[in-house]
């Protein structure tokens, strides 16, 4: 059981809403589930989290039903949720390639749906998200569900959160043509960033810092499709 699941079930209509229905139901949430397992996911942690955590509720009522399709969802400001496989997969590679959980660090909140996944494996996720709207709506969601372990910041991502390193792990919802710097100085010894870069090409890719070094080994995964990293805020 998710901390989630644990907050919604305290009374039957939060409860009905949580468990889903049709398209929502778990029999769609399974299905899912093994969709996954056969993209190459196999991390139990992830498969478990992602087959209990209802993405439902994470996106907007009307595209409910789109909830447990293998596929991105608008989710307002020419943002999106990331696809369950995404989400699966660079979770489970951060969870293999990562020395240590305590603090990761998340570029781009958006839905909060990764924020929340991650929030199941990590002492403390640090999350940033530069669009307010989207910040103010995911922070009220978080603090409604009782995910504790979530610190969120409205700010430019390219900037990471300097006042919160080193991390531990950093994860980038969205896709700079190059990896910034800041990013990497905000790594603790041996640590992870999972990063797509590119332009209309993407290539998802895993930066390892070497102990305590100014050095770093990158591992490139597989072709991806994230919305752009862009710099600033906005309301």
């Amino acid at each position: 059981m998710t901390k989630v699941d644990s907050q919604l079930q305290d009374n039957t209509a939060n409860n009905i809403r949580l468990q889903g229905i049709g398209p929502t139901s778990k029999r769609w949430r399974d299905r899912l589930i093994h969709r996954l397992k056969e993209q190459g996911i196999s991390h139990p942690g992830v498969l478990s989290i992602m087959g209990h955590l209802p993405r439902h509720l994470f996106i907007d009522e009307a595209l409910s039903h789109l909830a447990y399709e293998d596929t991105a969802i608008p989710i307002g400001f020419k943002q999106t949720i990331s696809q369950p496989y995404i989400v699966a997969r660079m979770t489970e590679l951060l969870l293999l390639r990562a020395e240590k959980l305590d603090r990761v660090l998340e570029i781009g909140t958006g839905s909060g749906y990764q924020t929340t996944v991650l929030s199941q494996f990590v002492r403390t996720v640090y999350s940033v998200e530069r669009i307010e709207p989207l910040y103010e709506r995911t922070a009220e969601k978080l603090k409604r569900y009782g995910i504790r372990n979530v610190k969120l910041d409205l700010t430019d991502g390219t900037w990471g959160w300097p006042e919160k390193a080193p991390f531990d792990g950093i994860v980038v919802t969205a896709a700079p043509d190059e990896i910034p710097i800041e990013l990497l100085s905000q790594l603790s010894p041996d640590a992870v960033l999972i990063i797509p870069v590119g332009g209309q090409e993407q290539m998802l890719n895993v930066i390892k810092r070497v102990g305590e070094a100014e050095e770093f080994e990158r591992e490139v995964i597989e072709d991806v499709n994230f919305v752009p990293m862009l710099t600033g805020t906005t309301r």
